[in-house]
C-alpha cells in the first residue's frame, strides 16, 4: 500500500480534525436523511425514491465528485409494475378431480416479480432442490417430465455443492431449466431453518408490488409463468397423495442431502388477480477519476441500494417503511467513502464509478441494467464491491466477504482485512442464497468480479443471536428504523476498510481476474 493512502486511510480513524467530520455522527447524518418521513421509504419508480436519489447526487457533487450516468448523475430506466390482488385471487389443490381450495397468504402467496398468467391449472412435481447445474454433474431437472407442468422445489441442496453454486442456481437459472424443460411455473418450498422472515410477516409484505424491466431484452424470463411460494407448515397438503411426506423432504433438506423428485399426483388451478402499470426510476452515479494514463479509463464500481419498500398501506404501524439498515446504511456508507476518498490525496491510479442502484428490492433490477449497460464502456468495468444491510449491530472484529475466494478481487479484501485487523469468516447461513440476493450478483453474470460485504460473525456467537434476532423482528419491517441501537464508531472503520479495499483495486497493476477454479469464470467476456 503507497505511504499516501495509508496516511489517509489512518486519518480516517485517528485525526481528531478529519473524526469531528467522518465519524459515526456523519455516516449516521446520512442514515437519518435517507430513512426519514420525506423520502417515504424509497420506493422504486416513486416521488420519495426520486427524492432520495436527488439528495444522493446533490452530495456527490457537494464532494467535487463528476456526474457519470446517462443524464447528469443519473441513469434513468423503465419498469413494468405488478401488483398482485391477492383478495381477487383464486388457488387451489386438484385431487382425484376434486378442488381443496387454498387461502392465498395463509397457504400460498402469489409471486409478482414476472409475469403471471390470469389463469392456470397444471399437475404438480417435486424436483427436489430444483438445481441445474451440469456442469458439475448434478441436475433435479434431469429425468423429469416437466412439460406442461408446475415444478416445486426445496430450498437447500447437498452439502458437498458450494453455497456460491447452490445460490447461483436459484432464481433465474431455475427458471431457465424449468423453461427447457417445459415447465409452465415454478412453487418455491422454503424451509423453516432457512426462513429470514416469518410467514406471518411474508404475508403482510406480498401486498408490495413486483417489477421486471419493460426492455422485453433484458427479461431472462420470456413470457408468462407462474410463481409462488408455499407455507412449509402447511406443505404437508402438496405430499399427501404422493407416497412421500414434507416432514422426510425437510429431514434431508436440514441434513444438506440430496433429494429426489417424483410425481406429487396431484394439481394446482388459480386465477391471479393483477394490477400491471409503468414506473421510471434511475440508478446514480458519480465518478472520481483515475489518475494514471492508461488505467484511469479503467472502472472499480462500488456499489448500494437506494430503494427499499415504500409506504405502509396495512393500516396499521408507522406510515413507510424506513429501510434503515436496508440499505440507508449502506448508502450512507457509500457516500462517505466517496467524500473521503474525494477530500483526501490518495489519488486512484484507475477511476471509481459510486453507483447507488434502484430496484434491488425487486430483484436487483438497476444493478442488472448498469451491470449489461454502464454508463461508462462495457468493457471499463473490472470489478464490484457491493454493500447492503452490512449490519453494524456490533463491533467490528470480522467481516463476511461473499465470493472472496471466486477471484483476485478477494485476495485484495483479504489483504485489506489483515491491514486494519479483520479476520474474514465464511457465510454461517449459506442456505439463505445471499450469495444471489445482493446487487454484486448483477456483476457476477456480466462477467466482473465482485464481492458483498457484511459486519462477520459465527454461527452460536452472541453476534449471530442478533443478527437473527433482527432479521427475525426488522427486515423487511416497519422495525428496520432509526430508533434500533447501531454500533456508529464501527461503521466509520467498515468504510475505512471499503476504501482501502477500492483504492487496493484502482491500484493494482492488473485488473481483477476470476481464479481458475471458479465456476463464475465461464461468464467472463
Amino acid at each position: 500500500m503507497r505511504p499516501i493512502l495509508a496516511l489517509a486511510l489512518a486519518a480516517l480513524i485517528t485525526s481528531p480534525a478529519l473524526a469531528a467530520e467522518a465519524d459515526g455522527a456523519r455516516w449516521w447524518s446520512h442514515v437519518e436523511t435517507l430513512a426519514g418521513p420525506q423520502f417515504e421509504g424509497r420506493l422504486t419508480g416513486s416521488p420519495g425514491y426520486d427524492k432520495a436519489a436527488a439528495y444522493a447526487a446533490d452530495r456527490f457533487k457537494a464532494y467535487g465528485l463528476l456526474p457519470a450516468g446517462t443524464d447528469g448523475y443519473l441513469q434513468p430506466m423503465k419498469f413494468t409494475v405488478q401488483r398482485v390482488l391477492a383478495d381477487r385471487s383464486i388457488a387451489a389443490l386438484v385431487v382425484d378431480g376434486q378442488v381443496q381450495p387454498l387461502q392465498v397468504g395463509p397457504d400460498i402467496l402469489l409471486g409478482s416479480r414476472l409475469p403471471q398468467p390470469k389463469a392456470i391449472e397444471a399437475p404438480l412435481v417435486f424436483i427436489g432442490y430444483g438445481l441445474h447445474l451440469p456442469e458439475i454433474g448434478y441436475d433435479d431437472f434431469s429425468g423429469q417430465d416437466l412439460k406442461g407442468k408446475i415444478a416445486v422445489y426445496v430450498n437447500g441442496g447437498p452439502s458437498d455443492i458450494s453455497a456460491a453454486l447452490k445460490s447461483h442456481s436459484r432464481g433465474s437459472e431455475t427458471w431457465r431449466a424449468a423453461q427447457a424443460a417445459g415447465a409452465v411455473g415454478l412453487i418455491a418450498l422454503p424451509t423453516p431453518k432457512s426462513m429470514d422472515v416469518p410467514w406471518e410477516r411474508q404475508i403482510a409484505n406480498s401486498s408490495q408490488p413486483g417489477m421486471y424491466p419493460a426492455d422485453l431484452a433484458l427479461r431472462e424470463v420470456k413470457g408468462e409463468r407462474f410463481s409462488a411460494s408455499f407455507n412449509p407448515a402447511q406443505a404437508e397438503k402438496l405430499f399427501a397423495r404422493s407416497g412421500h411426506s414434507f416432514a422426510e423432504v425437510l429431514a434431508l433438506a436440514d441434513a444438506s442431502k440430496p433429494i429426489k423428485g417424483f410425481d406429487l399426483k396431484i394439481g394446482l388451478k388459480a386465477q391471479v388477480a393483477a394490477d400491471v402499470t409503468e414506473v421510471a426510476s434511475s440508478n446514480v452515479v458519480a465518478k472520481l477519476p483515475g489518475t494514471d494514463p492508461k488505467l484511469k479509463a479503467e472502472h472499480v464500481v462500488i456499489t448500494a441500494h437506494l430503494d427499499h419498500l415504500g409506504l405502509n398501506t396495512t393500516g396499521q404501524g408507522a406510515p413507510y417503511y424506513a429501510g434503515a439498515m436496508d440499505n440507508a446504511s449502506g448508502v450512507a456508507s457509500v457516500l462517505e467513502i466517496a467524500r473521503t476518498l474525494s477530500e483526501s490525496k490518495a489519488k486512484p491510479k484507475r477511476s471509481i464509478l459510486f453507483v447507488l442502484v434502484t430496484g434491488e428490492e425487486k430483484g436487483l433490477l438497476g444493478s442488472k441494467y448498469f451491470a449489461e449497460r454502464p454508463s461508462v464502456p462495457v468493457r471499463s468495468v473490472v470489478g464490484n464491491l457491493n454493500m447492503d444491510m452490512a449490519l453494524p449491530l456490533w463491533p467490528l472484529k470480522s467481516v463476511i466477504v461473499l465470493g472472496v475466494d471466486e477471484s483476485t478481487l478477494g485476495d485484495a479484501a483479504r489483504a485489506a482485512a489483515v491491514a486494519q485487523g479483520l479476520e474474514v469468516v465464511a457465510d454461517p447461513y449459506p442456505d439463505r442464497n445471499s450469495f444471489i440476493r445482493s446487487d454484486q450478483y448483477s456483476f457476477i453474470r456480466a462477467g466482473v468480479p465482485a464481492l458483498a460485504f457484511k459486519f462477520g460473525f459465527k454461527a452460536g456467537t452472541p453476534e449471530a443471536q442478533i443478527e437473527k434476532t433482527w432479521r427475525a423482528e426488522r427486515y423487511h419491517g416497519l422495525a428496520d428504523d432509526l430508533t434500533q441501537p447501531v454500533e456508529r464508531a464501527d461503521a466509520v472503520k467498515f468504510n475505512a476498510f471499503m476504501a482501502q479495499v477500492a483504492m487496493q483495486a484502482a491500484d493494482a497493476p492488473e485488473r481483477p481476474t476470476w481464479k481458475d477454479d471458479s465456476f463464475f469464470k465461464r461468464f467472463a467476456k
